[in-house]
């Protein structure tokens, strides 16, 4: 399964390029122009799965930072700020760490 399996081509290009340049990613922002904020809590889970780069069960800070390559290659790395950012606001429990459970909440609230 690939990202393009649940959300548009299109969207996936038109969020990333909102988010070009170095500190303009905002999360919320991208989950709604990719259209993850009108997914279901299955289908969110499934992205997170192809999203956790390691397969931990979490996404942590240093997969963060290449969240946005996870849907392009070739796309920037989020810049130390943004990742801390994203990271803050999804970090439900505060553990350093993003669960399916805890990016699924953040996206739909």
């Amino acid at each position: 399964m690939s990202l393009t399996d649940i959300l548009s081509p299109s969207d996936i290009a038109a969020a990333l390029r909102d988010c070009q340049a170095p500190d303009s990613f905002s999360p919320k922002k991208f989950f709604q122009i990719s259209g993850m904020s009108k997914k279901s809590s299955s289908q969110l889970k499934d992205i997170f799965r192809i999203l956790d780069n390691d397969q931990s069960g979490f996404i942590e800070e240093d997969e963060l930072k290449y969240f946005l390559q996870r849907f392009e290659c070739g796309a920037r790395v989020l810049t130390a700020s943004e990742t801390k950012t994203f990271l803050a606001a999804a970090d439900h429990d505060g553990d350093g760490k993003i669960g399916a459970e805890g990016i699924t909440l953040f996206i739909h609230r």
